[in-house]
């Protein structure tokens, strides 16, 4: 299994919203991959409700079967699609996978 987790920092306003909206429908747009993509076993997002401005403000946390799993979720397009999205709304991005 494979484990995917991806943070990002937003920008304050972006696509006309404030980070909250932002935040929300990046949440939404993620979780809706849920079921659509093979080997995607398991997908949350969450929201960060601390208002500490060294902590990044979206966290996403997935599992896959496998690194050719991931590989594939990676170039799927439904997640290339909610890719401009994310980048246009964010100002940092850190991310690890795993192996376990």
């Amino acid at each position: 299994m494979v484990k995917h987790i991806v943070m990002w920092k937003l920008k304050e306003e972006a696509h006309g919203n404030p980070k909250a909206v932002n935040a929300r429908l990046i949440k939404e747009k993620l979780e809706a991959l849920n079921g659509k993509i093979p080997g995607l076993i398991h997908l949350e997002v969450g929201i960060n409700f601390i208002g500490n401005a060294a902590n990044y403000d979206v966290v996403l946390y997935s599992e896959f079967g496998s690194a050719v799993d991931l590989q594939n979720y990676q170039v799927h397009p439904e997640h290339q699609a909610i890719i401009p999205f994310i980048n246009a709304a964010r100002l940092e991005r850190q991310a690890v996978d795993y192996e376990v």
